[in-house]
């Protein structure tokens, strides 16, 4: 006998049934099956809520934003903004939704690019989506969905306030699509998201879409890390490595934890037999006899990486087939058609082109990006088969490879030597395992003597990568802030933040309740409106009175008659005027009397949540209120009276001008210092506001700097910089450390022309990592030409065209 289903099941059942019907229309052109975290994903979507996916590298996070792609398609207006943390990401995504969906429907903004901004998909860094909402672009209208792709990039020291400015500010009908690598607090930021943006679905899968086995190298023998024999689901070390490298570890032995020496890295030294460790083209081989090739060497410095490739090359290994050298050799020469001949030799081209075609390459930040892209594009199609990389390379870049060998487990973190975080340990590992080609990753340690394996077999199974906020109030962002919302509006929205969320999670939800009761405030005053005059002043004096008459009750204690009488005489006059009001005459009174006591109950409730606000961390509102004060004191704000301010004409100008030395940057452009520079110069500028020196720099020298105005505009930046510094630390801000002009020589001569072999060598710097200066340069030159002055802007604009040449001019294609 079959049950009929009532009405509303039936109802619910076609709910599903249309939901379904989605998801299985979009299946049909998928050449394979959703996997169940895909799948809930999607019907979350499906359900118009955002989504948070965090799910390992290579899981096939992506596919959840094609699908709200997909949804935003079947309608004729809705948008969609696809954001990602690098330009090169943004170029490769475009290229992907381009042959999904044509030219005519998918944009890029990049900064470098501007291709079709109105189209229905547009591909952009997050840093492009921020300024729109700033500025209040049109481009925002009709926009339904936004992707964040590698949100994890929230906890970047440098750039991560951007997604928190993105997440807190966009419209609040638009949904979001967070695509994180598998963080340990996903729940945490998945609760923030709900706080912030409403109804978040956090979908978590630890599952990899590829087994990883994890190996150890010890001399030249290759063993697995952890017991195989049934007991490694405990990750119990494999007996067989303890025994190669000499038992048990130091304390174990006497019985204790990791409490004895501290070996290399920072790792429980080991004290066993000495090793000989393997060279990497030796490596190399022993993988490629194993079939464990493609395989990426993770070394932690660029000359490490370089040098690999030269050791590869001088063993005389080759793992390249005829054929497959010829199309190396294609590829290669049609991404760098358009280098100049006279520039091969200086960027180490014919050299580069032999480990090619041999299989072997280095990816780093100092490699050319073109270079890169050949790199990249080459491994992906299986024509690469070693790449020895720095850890930049599991940032994002789509680069799986069979095998993933990690030299060391320890790196230089700009001051010591530190050991790598189980974070960075998965991040790494994770590039091991191509989905539909492996059935399993492969990860390979190559010992070194002094490790604890218990240590390293606790840093191989662990899971920990925890997304922390990096969010602090910038300048720029204050004057945008408060421009859009006003001063105190901007406070509490930065109480929401994910940085205030971490610090405080309760200070989250109570900032919400005072937003969401002091609109109902705004309800009652305007309920108690008197057309006769102003009843809040009215209501206060019937409060006055009530409290009055309480104090004053038959049979309480007085200190003397006279305390009575003064009592009684304060009385009388409050009901005098009150009686004289306006309001006191209106028919309505007792109306407008009960909306006000509704609104003063109220208030005094929000004011008690505002101070609880206030007695907490408060550490974002905190720095906010001391940029505010700076900002005050140097005129970029004005005060209106009543603890809000407007923005300035200068502020205008700050608006425009992003990046760590915002404020400087404006009030050089306030003082005019930079006016009478030529384009080379004003070029030569910029790089000393851009340019960072790292500690393993060594940029050329600061002799020969431009002549002419150049010398008194720089002396002119630097003392202005030195006042800004006082006034910061004086407002109890960090401060910034000075800008140095060790690039300016030789950017000076890249914008007047001279050969990238004479630039080069002046500045002593990569090829890559001239390209990476030049951009930046490039980027604060458009900020200048935006908000300057007209001759100022054509000088910037001038300076542009000059720098954007030859190599440079490349890498922003």
């Amino acid at each position: 006998m079959t049950t009929e289903l009532s009405p509303a099941e039936r109802y619910r059942a076609a709910k599903v049934r249309n939901r379904s019907r989605n998801l299985e229309l979009f299946r049909t052109d998928l050449r394979f099956d959703l996997d169940p975290f895909q799948t809930a994903a999607c019907d979350a979507l499906d359900q118009g809520r955002s989504v948070l996916v965090a799910a390992p590298t290579g899981a096939g996070k992506t596919i959840v934003a094609e699908f709200a792609i997909w949804l935003a398609m079947r309608q004729p207006t809705p948008k969609v903004f696809y954001t990602t943390p690098m330009k090169a990401l943004s170029n490769q995504k475009y290229a992907e939704l381009v042959q999904a969906y044509g030219e005519s429907e998918v944009g890029l903004l990049t900064g470098d690019t501007n291709v079709n901004p109105r189209a229905r998909v547009v591909v952009m860094t997050t840093e492009v989506l921020r300024n729109m909402i700033y500025a209040g672009s049109d481009l925002l209208d009709d926009l339904a969905w936004v992707v964040l792709d590698e949100v994890h990039y929230l906890a970047d020291r440098f750039r991560g306030a951007v997604w928190e400015e993105v997440i807190l500010h966009l419209p609040t009908e638009v949904r979001l699509v967070s695509l994180s690598a598998t963080v340990s607090n996903a729940e945490e930021f998945g609760d923030w998201l709900q706080t912030v943006r409403g109804d978040t679905d956090v979908i978590v899968s630890e599952d990899r879409p590829v087994p990883l086995e994890q190996h150890v190298l010890v001399g030249s023998k290759m063993v697995d890390l952890f017991d195989s024999s049934g007991a490694a689901a405990t990750n119990r070390v494999n007996p067989e490595l303890l025994r190669l490298v000499g038992g048990a570890s130091r304390s174990e032995r006497h019985g204790g934890g990791h409490r004895g020496r501290r070996g290399r890295g920072g790792y429980p030294e080991h004290r066993g037999p000495r090793t000989e460790k393997m060279f990497r083209e030796q490596i190399a081989r022993v993988l490629d006899e194993r079939m464990l090739l493609p395989a990426i060497f993770f070394v932690f410095s660029r000359n490490g990486c370089d040098q690999g490739v030269r050791q590869v090359l001088r063993s005389g290994v080759s793992f390249t087939t005829a054929q497959e050298r010829r199309e190396i050799r294609e590829t290669a020469e049609y991404h760098c058609r358009t280098l100049l001949d006279e520039d091969l030799a200086v960027l180490g081209y014919w050299e580069w082109l032999e480990g090619l075609e041999r299989g072997v390459a280095a990816h780093h930040a100092g490699l050319l990006p073109a270079f890169k892209e050949v790199v990249e594009d080459l491994f992906r199609r299986k024509l690469l088969k070693v790449v020895f990389a720095t850890e930049t390379l599991a940032l994002g870049v789509n680069m799986p490879a069979r095998t993933v060998v990690l030299e060391k487990l320890e790196k230089f973190n700009g001051e010591a030597r530190v050991p790598i975080t189980p974070g960075e340990y998965t991040q790494l590992t994770g590039r091991a395992g191509r989905r539909g080609i492996d059935v399993e990753g492969h990860s390979v340690i190559q010992w070194s003597d002094g490790l604890d394996p218990q240590a390293v077999a606790s840093l191989a199974s662990r899971r920990t990568y925890p997304l922390n906020s990096s969010f602090k109030p910038t300048y720029n962002m204050a004057v945008n802030l408060i421009d859009q919302f006003g001063r105190q509006r901007t406070r509490e929205v930065l109480e929401t933040s994910f940085a205030q969320f971490q610090a405080d999670r309760s200070v989250v939800d109570l900032a919400r309740k005072v937003r969401s009761q002091q609109e109902s405030l705004d309800g009652y005053q305007q309920a108690m409106q008197c057309h006769l005059g102003d009843f809040t002043e009215y209501a206060a004096l019937r409060r006055q009175l009530s409290d009055l008459e309480r104090t004053n009750v038959p049979g309480g204690r007085e200190a003397s008659h006279g305390a009575k009488r003064d009592r009684q005489a304060a009385i009388t006059e409050v009901r005098r005027q009150m009686q004289r009001h306006p309001c006191h005459a209106c028919p309505d009174r007792e109306a407008h009397a009960r909306w006000a006591e509704r609104w003063y109950k109220l208030k005094r409730a929000n004011d008690k949540l505002v101070q609880q606000i206030r007695s907490r961390t408060g550490a974002v509102a905190t720095t906010f209120d001391r940029v505010t004060d700076v900002l005050l004191q140097l005129g970029y704000l004005v005060p209106t009276g009543d603890g809000e301010a407007t923005v300035a004409p200068g502020g205008r100008r700050l608006q425009r001008i992003y990046g760590e030395r915002d404020l400087l940057v404006a009030e050089c452009l306030e003082a005019g210092v930079w006016k009478d520079l030529t384009p080379a110069q004003l070029a030569a500028m910029a790089a000393t506001i851009v340019y960072q020196p790292r500690r393993e720099d060594a940029p050329g020298t600061e002799h020969a700097l431009p002549r002419g105005a150049f010398r008194p505009a720089l002396d002119e930046t630097l003392t202005i910089w030195a006042r800004l510094d006082d006034v910061e630390r004086d407002a109890r801000l960090a401060g910034s450390q000075p800008p140095t002009p060790a690039m300016a020589v030789g950017m000076f001569r890249w914008a007047s022309g001279s050969a990238l072999d004479d630039v080069l060598r002046t500045l002593d710097l990569p090829a890559g990592d001239f390209v990476r200066w030049s951009k930046q340069v490039i980027d604060l030159l458009d900020q200048v030409k935006n908000a300057g002055d007209d001759d100022l802007s054509t000088t910037a604009r001038r300076a542009t065209d000059a720098v954007r040449r030859g190599i440079v001019a490349y890498a922003t294609v």
